[in-house]
């Protein structure tokens, strides 16, 4: 009972600290991307640049998988078994790998970023209503505390709500990020039964499959004279990078609450607050919207690394 009790809390804690690289990468990832849909605005539009993102990033995780099985470790490669984990790993290729991207890149183009970058961090709150209501995580004060904390370091950062209005394109955004925490819920719960690496295949690889049907249908590949080299690297770099957040993203979700890896990811804020400081010698946001998002990333880190085993919803 004691040596479950200790296996259960190192698990949780090492998808904690799994978490805690998926924020580093976010915050990179954000940052890099920045660069990367800048010059793809020059020969096409930000949807096709996300599709042929997205078709690097399923590219990478079905290469590292394949390397995996040959290894024989195979254990840590799952193939999905019976009606129910395969339509798990459809829903989440169709409704986190392909719809939600579409609706969040054609939502960006019509409001500003700092709208995007607010509705996007509600994210947190829509796992939290969910994962309680359908996992049963148990989430107590500290969390709830740590929610206000960072949805309010949010805001600040963004320079206040006073602005933000709400038209097709916030709409589409918020859509969006509903159905990414819809996917994180089905996630969550068919990576009790399949690998953290076969879920982020399926995600990516049948995500790219449908957005790539989408572009073609919408001709968005038949005019791509103007791309250069500099724009195949970039599409490479952000590619790879997307590949391994969603390693480490699943890899972290399969060991601890949805409520924790989804508060923790959020420090992939300052992350890249620090690296626009430190590359682009852009003024770090407002001090207290950092300080917000750092209060409330560790409050729900604490509260996540000392749960008691007993009462953690697995």
């Amino acid at each position: 009972m004691l040596r479950e009790a200790i296996r259960k809390t190192e698990t949780r804690r090492m998808g904690l600290l799994l978490a805690a690289v998926t924020a580093v990468i976010s915050g990179f990832a954000v940052f890099i991307n920045g660069y990367g849909v800048r010059a793809w605005s020059e020969v096409s539009d930000p949807t096709t640049y996300t599709t042929l993102k997205n078709v690097v990033a399923a590219v990478v995780l079905v290469t590292v998988a394949t390397l995996v099985t040959r290894r024989k470790s195979s254990e840590r490669v799952t193939l999905p078994h019976g009606a129910a984990q395969w339509s798990g790993l459809a829903a989440v290729a169709v409704v986190g790998g392909s719809i939600a991207f579409v609706l969040f890149f054609e939502g960006l183009a019509r409001a500003s970023s700092g709208q995007a970058a607010f509705i996007h961090k509600t994210l947190l709150i829509w796992v939290a209503i969910l994962a309680v209501g359908i996992l049963r995580e148990r989430i107590g004060f500290p969390h709830v505390a740590a929610v206000v904390l960072l949805v309010w370091g949010q805001a600040v950062l963004i320079g206040g709500l006073g602005d933000l209005g709400f038209g097709t394109g916030e709409g589409m955004m918020l859509a969006a990020t509903l159905l990414w925490s819809v996917e994180i819920i089905i996630a969550k719960r068919l990576l009790a039964s399949v690998s953290s690496l076969t879920v982020g295949v399926a995600r990516m690889a049948g995500g790219a499959l449908l957005l790539i049907t989408y572009g073609f249908a919408r001709g968005a590949f038949a005019n791509l004279s103007g791309v250069t080299v500099q724009h195949a690297a970039w599409i490479l770099a952000t590619g790879v990078v997307l590949a391994a957040f969603v390693g480490t993203w699943y890899a972290a979700l399969a060991r601890a609450q949805a409520v924790d890896v989804t508060a923790v990811l959020v420090a992939g804020a300052l992350i890249t607050a620090v690296l626009r400081l430190g590359v682009q010698g852009t003024a770090l946001p407002s001090a207290a919207g950092l300080g917000l998002v750092a209060a409330g990333v560790a409050l729900a880190a604490m509260a996540g690394w000392r749960r008691p085993v007993l009462t953690q919803s697995q």
